[in-house]
């Protein structure tokens, strides 16, 4: 069984859920498995109920305790509210977060994103690096090294 990868990212407007979907193909293509919640838990922006939105949670959660790792979209000025939790969440359940930042954008001039995310988190700048990143973790998880930690994150 392959590395099962949960795609966090913005999703409300139709250029971020083909980004999202760009970001899956790209992902499958190299032989991972992917959560993309957009496709496998469901069309938030279809949900009319709260009962809908508590079912849509906590298939979100147990999504991210399914998968091994999570990466993160974070383009924009400011990193997506859910994504952001979606990176606490599995940051504080030990699984690694790679952030993809695409985006030249920055949260201040001394931070490229928040402080609490940016120690949660490694981040790159393409999908080139990464593929690398995550090769690096597969190769550290076949030989049975901890990648991911619920205090040591990884950087």
């Amino acid at each position: 069984m392959g590395t099962k990868v949960f795609i966090a990212g913005p999703l409300f407007s139709q250029a971020e859920r083909e980004f999202n979907l760009k970001l899956d193909r790209f992902l499958r293509r190299h032989g991972f498995e992917t959560i993309l919640p957009q496709r496998d838990l469901g069309q938030l922006w279809k949900v009319k109920s709260d009962k809908e939105y508590g079912k849509l949670y906590r298939k979100d959660l147990r999504g991210i305790e399914k998968s091994d790792l999570l990466v993160a979209v974070l383009d924009g000025p400011d990193v997506d509210s859910g994504t952001a939790f979606e990176i606490g969440y599995a940051s504080a359940i030990g699984k690694p977060v790679i952030g993809l930042k695409t985006d030249i954008r920055v949260f201040a001039r001394e931070e490229e994103i928040n402080n609490m995310l940016a120690q949660s988190l490694k981040i790159v700048k393409n999908f080139d690096e990464l593929l690398s990143l995550l090769d690096a973790l597969k190769k550290s998880r076949n030989r049975g090294e901890n990648t991911g930690s619920k205090y040591r994150p990884l950087r």
